[in-house]
Parts: structure tokens; sequence; C-alpha cells
């Protein structure tokens, strides 16, 4: 792998885009991007860690040659418009990673461009924090991915693999993502959603406390579908991300209370919005996922 693209200049965009931007010849790491939000990036400069990331920029209309490796890392509102931004990057053997929240992201980017050439993705452990372009953090977490199929690892994976040792990039092979996908998203259903209706930060929720038995519940809830989808989540699981969870600076923030916090609209409807969905589906009560998505509505409704 020699060539990168990446489309999504969020936390998680500036934070692998400027750590890969450090161990690749600049013109080998393409952001993709419209014109006038590169005008902006170039005028203002876009900072991780208070050091200028220097990034080469290209429109979608610009002509390149296909990328070895292309990542997602928009919000998934914008992810239709991403899958049409990056035709010129999609080759015969590009592979594919979404580090989008939620479980859905793959199977809507392999509508577009094969499943094959999709991996299963999870980005976990970093407190990345974004105001204005400015990204601050002080741990970058890592990527954790695999294959669709699980207790198998491919080509496509240790080709990633090998490219992720080379640049330094914190990565880990997990042969069955389908329970790492539902993880994370537990994960997100607690931590972001209780954050953003407490308006506080990871602090709130490593103490006891309401906030944070709150957060657990709401996992839990996440936990008995699982058993529904085939994931097979347990108390288990929940003790690990809860692990993970306590690796994070206090004063950090998950990305939905970012986005409350400057009045943004969430992704609410990824996170409680699916747990409702499901638990109709499958005739399970989920009444403390219904009451942070009812706050969430609320916050959002006074902007």
């Amino acid at each position: 792998m020699n060539k990168v693209t990446i489309i999504g200049l969020g936390a998680l965009g500036i934070l692998f885009g400027h750590h890969l931007s450090k161990k690749m010849p600049e013109t080998h790491l393409r952001i993709v991007a419209d014109k006038e939000r590169i005008e902006k990036y170039q005028a203002e400069g876009v900072y991780c860690n208070e050091e200028q990331c220097h990034f080469h920029y290209m429109t979608p209309e610009d002509p390149c040659e296909p990328a070895d490796l292309l990542i997602f890392a928009v919000k998934y509102d914008g992810l239709e418009e991403a899958i049409q931004s990056v035709q010129n990057h999609v080759g015969e053997d590009t592979v594919i990673l979404s580090l989008l929240n939620g479980i859905t992201s793959e199977a809507v980017i392999g509508e577009a461009y094969g499943i094959d050439k999709v991996l299963y993705c999870v980005a976990q452990g970093m407190d990345a924090v974004k105001k204005g372009n400015q990204l601050t953090y002080k741990h970058m977490g890592m990527l954790v991915f695999g294959d669709r199929e699980p207790g198998m690892v491919s080509e496509k994976v240790k080709r990633t693999s090998a490219f992720f040792e080379r640049t330094e990039l914190p990565h880990e092979i997990d042969t069955d993502m389908h329970k790492r996908q539902w993880g994370k998203f537990m994960l997100n259903v607690g931590v972001n959603q209780t954050v953003a209706v407490y308006q506080s930060n990871y602090g709130e929720i490593q103490r006891e406390g309401e906030a944070r038995e709150t957060m657990i519940a709401a996992m839990r809830e996440v936990i008995v579908l699982s058993e529904k989808e085939g994931a097979h989540l347990t108390e288990k699981d929940l003790s690990y991300w809860l692990g993970v969870l306590d690796t994070l600076s206090p004063e950090g923030k998950p990305s939905m209370a970012q986005d409350v916090e400057a009045k943004r609209y969430s992704e609410v409807e990824l996170f409680s919005g699916t747990v409702l969905k499901l638990g109709e589906k499958y005739g399970v009560p989920t009444p403390v996922n219904k009451m942070l998505y009812e706050q969430i509505k609320r916050i959002e409704s006074q902007y």
C-alpha cells in the first residue's frame, strides 16, 4: 500500500490523517473535499495538538490514480455525498475502511463499491476534541479491523495491517468484527448519549453516580438486543468497554457532546434511534434509550 485517500476532516480524519502525513510522501496521502472546504482549510489551517497539518487536498473532480486504501471519516449524514465524491479513488484493488459510528456504514459503502472491497472497522480508545480547526487529544486510540466473515484473516487484512505496521499506526486485527462493532455500538449508545444529556465530559461517567448508572443501563439494553442480532454481547464485554472508557482523558468529550455544545444536530438516530427500532422489532423494552432519545431531541429542538 502506497496511496491513501481520506474523506472527512472531523476529529478522526484529522487525528489519523496527521499521523499518516508524517509517515508518507505528501502527495501519497490525499484528502478529498469540495473546493469551498479546501479553500477554508488552506486559509485557516488545520491543527492537531497545536501542530499545523500539511495535507495534500483534492476535489472530487480531480483525476488521480485509485487509492490502495480509502478511509471514510465523515459523519453518517454525509456518507452518501462522500461515496459520490471518491469515485475517482476507487479501483479494482482498493481496500475501504469506514471509521463511522453505528453498525450500518459498511453495508452502505458496499452497495456502492462492492462489499468485497470493505473491511469492517472500529475506531476506539481516542479522546479527541475538535473545536473549529483545532483538534486536541491525549490518547490516539487505535483502529480495530477485520473481515466480514468471522474466523478468517484475508490478504486484504494482512496488507492493511502491514501498511499500519510500516506507518506505526496503532491497530489490531479482530476475527469477530460483528461482535466488536456491536461492542463499540454499545459503548457509543451509553457514553455519547449520556455525556450529551448531562452536558459534561468523560470524567462524569468515569466516577460512580447517576450519569454512570444511566450509561450502563443504556448499554445493558444493547446487550439484550445483541443476542437477537447474533452478536452475543455479555457482561464481560460490558466490562471490557468500560475499561476502554477508563483510559480516556476525564476532560475529553465524545462527538455527540461536542455537537450539542456547538448546537449541531447529533447522530442520535444512529444510537438510541437504532436501539428503539430494534426494540420494537424484537419486542424488547428499551426505556433508558427512549429517555435519552427524547432528552437529546428536546435539546436539539431548542437550537
